[in-house]
C-alpha cells in the first residue's frame, strides 16, 4: 500500500500526501494562514470558524487553480457563488475521490454543545478505506475499521470520560490529537495520561507541522 504522509497543523486541519498530491481537512479559522496552499482537495466538515475559513479557502483556490472543496450543504451554501463550479456538497453516505484519496462521508450532526443551542450539521470523513478518519465535531463510529483516528481531544462540547469512550468504541490501531487549540501545555500530560491509559489504544500527538507516515 502506498505510504500517506501526515502532517498535522494547527487545531483540527490536517494535510495529507500521497503520490505527489494533497488534500487537506479543516483548514480553519485556528490554523495557519497558508494550511491549505498546495492542496488539490479540501475536505470541511461544518461551518464554525475553526473549522471553515473563507480566507483560508481562498488562499488556497487561488493558488492552485484547479484545487477544488468537497462540504456539507451548509458550508456549500456559504461559498458555492465565490468559487463557480469548485465546490462539491456531499452528505452521509456519500463516496468520492479527491486528489487521489478515497473519501467516505460519515456522519450527520455536530455534537451538542447546550441543549439549548440548536445543532448544527457536521460530517465526518474516512479516507482510503479505514486508513484515516476525522470526525469533524462529533464523535460519529463509522461501521467500518479505523487505522488512525483523528480525536477531537478538548472542545467546550466535550469532557475527558466522552473522549476515552471514543476511542473505546471506535478501537483505531492509533489515535492522534485535533482540536487542541484551547488545550494548554499544562493541561497536555493530563489529558495524555488519561486517554493513553484508559482508551484503549496508543495515543498519539504531533506539533503543527510535524509528520508521520501511515
Amino acid at each position: 500500500m502506498t505510504t500517506t504522509k501526515l502532517t498535522k497543523k494547527a487545531h483540527s486541519c490536517v494535510r495529507l500526501e500521497k503520490d505527489g498530491r494533497t488534500l487537506v481537512l479543516d483548514p480553519g479559522g485556528f490554523s495557519e494562514a497558508d494550511a491549505a496552499v498546495g492542496a488539490e482537495a479540501i475536505l470541511v466538515t461544518h461551518e464554525h470558524p475553526d473549522h471553515f475559513s473563507e480566507e483560508r479557502l481562498r488562499a488556497a483556490l487561488d493558488a492552485n487553480p484547479a484545487a477544488e472543496i468537497w462540504t456539507l450543504r451548509a458550508v456549500a451554501e456559504r461559498i458555492s457563488a465565490a468559487f463557480p463550479g469548485r465546490v462539491h456538497t456531499v452528505g452521509h453516505g456519500d463516496t468520492f475521490t479527491a486528489a487521489g484519496f478515497d473519501v467516505e462521508v460519515h456522519g450527520e450532526l455536530h455534537a451538542v454543545i447546550h441543549p439549548d443551542i440548536p445543532r448544527i450539521t457536521n460530517v465526518g470523513y474516512l479516507i482510503d478505506d479505514g486508513r484515516l478518519f476525522h470526525p469533524g465535531d462529533a464523535l460519529t463510529v463509522p461501521d467500518r475499521a479505523v487505522e488512525t483516528l483523528m480525536l477531537p481531544v478538548m472542545a467546550p462540547w466535550s469532557k475527558i470520560s466522552e473522549v476515552i469512550d471514543y476511542v473505546r468504541e471506535v478501537r483505531p490501531q492509533r489515535a492522534y490529537d485535533i482540536h487542541d487549540a484551547l488545550l494548554t501545555d499544562l493541561a497536555r500530560p493530563i489529558y495524555d495520561h488519561q486517554i493513553g491509559a484508559l482508551g484503549g489504544a496508543p495515543h498519539l500527538r504531533l506539533a503543527s507541522g510535524e509528520s508521520t507516515a501511515l
